[in-house]
């Protein structure tokens, strides 16, 4: 223990569903429907496939529910991985989270932030350079990006309701532009329902339909990815043993829903032969429904869509690697708690620094590229792990029980698998450099266990009784 202050129980149901909700809504959603159009070629598959990843992950969220309600502390999902498989595997996964997973996304949505502002206000272009070298570039983007981490690290070390609220704020935000381009676009957008019926041609590469859902799965669970944040700020939230349950479920559904609206609007908008060919549909969509004029409002939509997911991710990141820390598995001094602001301050201040660095460097999409089998793969493992501590502690408490245990988790488990076996084959550079990462680990977890054993023998030698007399 670094001190005697604790996290505080001040996150309502609320707040737990929209940062739930705006960790999840990032920039993916308006940068995968390219992706999706090609594997799936069908407008009713285009469509569907994001309902199936919805209830896919839903498979996932009422197991994560059953044991958030059990370890209602901060830490989440480590502290499943942990009780189920031990320290050294809680260990791998925080590893991951800190160095690419968590970190690799501030920096790729506070460079997306800085893109889209750029594009709204000139001077802030964000290929503009401030400093170049031969050997680095210094520019606008770079400092926009920065200080948008910066402001919201600062926020969040201020206190856990700032940063909620902060969060909240951008995600109403955030709700409100996506339902006018929603409702406007279905209303008086210049699109047509004749693009539902019009599939994308056959081509020599093209998949079965099997093959194609696949496929499009990793772009659609990328979009959906977030949603285990709520989770890591357990020890924050009010009523966790009722309120996580809740939160998880309800956020994921009103997610799900908005993702399939926006993609309805823009199959409205575009036909697939037309989405297959832009990466920034949501631009295409927006011209194509309102005329040129809109790009700017579309614009500012996505910047606010990423300055809120940013704000969710580095309120909930800093929460794994202070349970980590008070594990004793990562540098002590992130699990110090500040006397009066009742955050885990250092832990959100290293997670800031790596991140600005990961921003300046640019890698951070390559990083988190390689991630992502790991981050579906930890999923599996930790829905597995419900099995697992149903058997380890048949007796603890459990305020909710997953439903349909044991076959929907045992299907998530199934059908997770199946994706994780068919991405280490069809992706084994990226899978491998995932497990490559995480194996980069294990010399810090055996320095922080052999300082941990070292400090529990000197505590234990300084007992009383303990010297011979």
């Amino acid at each position: 223990m670094a001190g005697s202050a604790k996290l505080v129980r001040s996150l309502s149901l609320g707040d737990s569903i929209l940062l739930l909700a705006s960790g999840i809504i990032g920039s993916g959603i308006f940068l995968t429907a390219q992706d999706i159009a090609l594997s799936t070629r069908r407008p009713w598959l285009f469509l569907s496939v994001w309902g199936l990843g919805m209830l896919i992950t839903l498979l996932a969220c009422f197991a994560f529910a059953e044991m958030g309600a059990m370890f209602p502390e901060a830490g989440g999902q480590y502290l499943y991985l942990r009780e189920a498989y031990g320290e050294f595997m809680g260990f791998l996964y925080g590893w991951m989270i800190f160095t690419v997973s968590v970190c690799g996304t501030i920096a790729a949505l506070g460079a997306g932030f800085a893109q889209y502002i750029g594009s709204i206000f000139p001077a802030l272009a964000a290929d503009r350079a401030v400093l170049a070298s031969a050997h680095f570039t210094l520019t606008r983007g770079h400092l926009v990006a920065i200080t948008a981490i910066i402001i919201q690290t600062i926020v969040n070390i201020y206190g856990v309701r700032q940063g909620a609220i902060m969060q909240n704020v951008a995600m109403w935000v955030k709700f409100a532009a996506i339902a006018a381009f929603v409702v406007l676009g279905l209303a008086i957008g210049r699109g047509t329902w004749a693009h539902y019926s019009v599939p994308l041609p056959a081509s020599a590469d093209s998949h079965s339909i099997l093959a194609g859902i696949g496929v499009a799965l990793i772009a659609v669970f990328w979009a959906f990815d977030g949603w285990v944040y709520i989770t890591w700020v357990s020890g924050e939230v009010k009523d966790p043993k009722r309120n996580l349950p809740r939160s998880m479920i309800l956020g994921l559904l009103i997610v799900g829903l908005v993702y399939l609206a926006i993609n309805a609007v823009y199959l409205y908008a575009l036909p697939m032969s037309a989405i297959a060919q832009q990466t920034a549909v949501a631009q295409g969509a927006a011209v194509a429904l309102f005329g040129s004029g809109v790009a700017r409002w579309l614009a500012l939509m996505i910047a606010i869509s990423c300055f809120g997911a940013m704000a969710s991710c580095i309120l909930s990141g800093a929460r794994v690697y202070y349970a980590m820390a008070e594990d004793g598995v990562f540098f002590k001094s992130m699990a110090r708690v500040s006397p009066r602001r009742h955050t885990p301050s250092n832990s959100l201040i290293v997670q800031g620094i790596w991140s600005s660095i990961l921003a300046l460097s640019g890698k951070y999409d390559q990083l988190f590229t390689y991630v992502m089998f790991m981050m579906v793969l930890s999923y599996v493992l930790t829905v597995a792990a419900l099995f697992v501590l149903r058997r380890k502690m048949p007796d603890a408490e459990r305020p909710y029980r997953c439903f349909g245990y044991p076959w929907v988790p045992g299907l998530y488990v199934l059908l997770g698998g199946i994706w994780a076996l068919n991405a280490l084959f069809a992706r084994p550079k990226e899978a491998g450099w995932g497990l490559a990462i995480c194996a980069i680990g294990i010399p810090f977890y055996l320095y922080f266990r052999r300082q941990k054993r070292t400090e529990a023998a000197i505590q234990a030698s300084a007992s009383p009784g303990s010297a011979i007399s």
